[in-house]
């Protein structure tokens, strides 16, 4: 369902002068987690660094020392028996350590600055009478680590593009030419990394940021993140975000995933498209600066990219992430077609149809517990002269694609929608369809040339 809000994007404006020091990830007074324990009831209880106390219910592992009721919790990591516990945190029945999990994703997070000039015009009643002014400013963000090579000190990021981006910008693209990446525990001007700008999506709101020869990279305890399968990801989910809060450094935030996936129509960082994304929505604390920070499970795997959050009267905790499914996939498209080329934008295989869904209904998975939401994909329309076309038929109903040998049910809408963002040139999608009552197999190669539509730039 797609609804229009009022949303912002969450990069943290900040003018020169009134940076932060990045001296420390609590700079600015931002709050983690000093400690847990398991109380006699069983339940987990959070202790903040300011001192509060965050109650999160009954877990596994009753008194997080004997093990006594806990069969999945023997050191909060590998859930194999429960038998020490040893006080760890343990969420029920997953035998995962939030400390850990967020660790686990400290490594592969960085806070991010991006420099800015505007020229503005300066007084006057007409065009060019007051002169001009040039001002320069900032914007902050956060990234994560996608790929990494520590031998080179080589590294590709993954942000948002609102975060790398202003439409004031001087620069000819609107992408500034001064970005500065800063790792964990070595958020101070000296510890700067530089970063180039490999190319990014409007639409989608991620970019891609490279680094090489860092030696803050080669020597240090960063590492690449692990990728989660954001389609796998259930409501209830731990969601851990991990950003630039405020400007104020890297910090985590803890919540649950609310809903596993809708769209939002919000106005893109160009302040005048209106764009239509998919994204989970978490309760976690989400603020100014979370923006192209990583969204993290219980065991620190990425499952989105944080990018925005609902602001208005009696809302609370409503933010968004972009499924990771979707961000390392507009990720890989931007290598492929940006890295080291004369090109900057994402490019999208289009297959020539309207799909849509029918039958929405939740599903009940009783060997793991789990409710989904399943739905009937189907062909609504298929465009004259497209890839589609005399291939596929009106009322064809997906049952499951494969792309280079690896096979995938078509259970929601979006399945089909994402997967064109994985498909190059030269790939052969091949679709297993319900059509008048018998399964039929089609196949369908993605051209360069020849149809009228066949890849365009998003």
């Amino acid at each position: 369902m797609k609804r229009r809000l009022w949303l912002f994007l969450l990069a943290a404006l900040l003018v020169i002068g009134c940076l932060p020091a990045f001296t420390s990830c609590n700079a600015g007074g931002a709050v983690g987690i000093s400690s847990a324990e398991i109380n006699e009831k069983g339940e987990l209880v959070l202790i903040h660094t300011n001192g509060t106390e965050q109650n999160l219910g009954v877990v596994v592992g009753k008194d997080g020392a004997d093990g006594v009721d806990g069969t999945n919790g023997k050191d909060g990591v590998d859930g194999e028996d429960g038998a020490s516990g040893s006080g760890s945190v343990v969420i029920s029945g997953a035998g995962s350590n939030i400390p850990a999990a967020s660790s686990k994703g400290l490594r592969s997070a960085v806070s991010i600055v991006c420099y800015f000039e505007s020229t503005v015009q300066q007084g006057g009643w007409r065009p060019g009478s007051g002169g001009t002014t040039t001002k320069e400013y900032a914007s902050g963000g956060a990234g994560v680590i996608y790929k990494m090579d520590e031998a080179a000190g080589d590294a590709f990021i993954i942000t948002n593009y609102h975060v790398v981006y202003d439409a004031s910008s001087n620069t000819e693209n609107g992408i500034s030419d001064d970005i500065r990446v800063y790792l964990y525990g070595a958020e101070n001007e000296e510890s700067a990394i530089e970063a180039t700008y490999v190319g990014g999506s409007l639409y989608y709101d991620i970019a891609v940021l490279r680094v090489e020869d860092s030696e803050e990279l080669k020597n240090s305890a960063a590492c690449a993140v692990t990728v989660a399968d954001s389609d796998k990801v259930a409501v209830g989910d731990t969601a851990i975000a991990i950003g630039n809060a405020q400007g104020y450094g890297i910090s985590a935030s803890f919540g649950i995933v609310s809903v596993d996936s809708e769209y939002i129509t919000m106005t893109a960082a160009d302040g005048k498209t209106t764009v239509s994304i998919r994204v989970l929505r978490v309760d976690t604390a989400i603020n100014s600066g979370n923006s192209g920070g990583g969204l993290y499970d219980e065991r620190g795997n990425l499952i989105g990219i944080v990018n925005a959050k609902e602001v208005a009267d009696g809302v609370e905790n409503i933010g968004y992430s972009i499924p990771s499914n979707i961000a390392t996939s507009i990720a890989d498209n931007i290598i492929d077609y940006c890295y080291e080329k004369d090109n900057e934008r994402v490019y999208r295989a289009l297959l020539g149809i309207t799909v849509s869904a029918a039958d929405s209904r939740s599903v009940y998975d009783a060997e793991t517990g789990l409710i989904s939401i399943e739905e009937t994909v189907s062909v609504y329309e298929v465009s004259e002269g497209s890839l589609a076309d005399g291939v596929l038929r009106e009322g064809d109903v997906f049952l499951s694609v494969s792309v280079n040998g690896i096979e995938e049910k078509i259970t929601r809408q979006y399945h089909i929608i994402d997967l064109m963002l994985d498909m190059r040139v030269g790939d052969t999608l091949t679709l297993q369809m319900l059509r008048d009552g018998e399964t039929v197999t089609v196949e369908i190669t993605v051209t360069g040339a020849g149809k009228i539509t066949q890849v365009y730039t998003v």
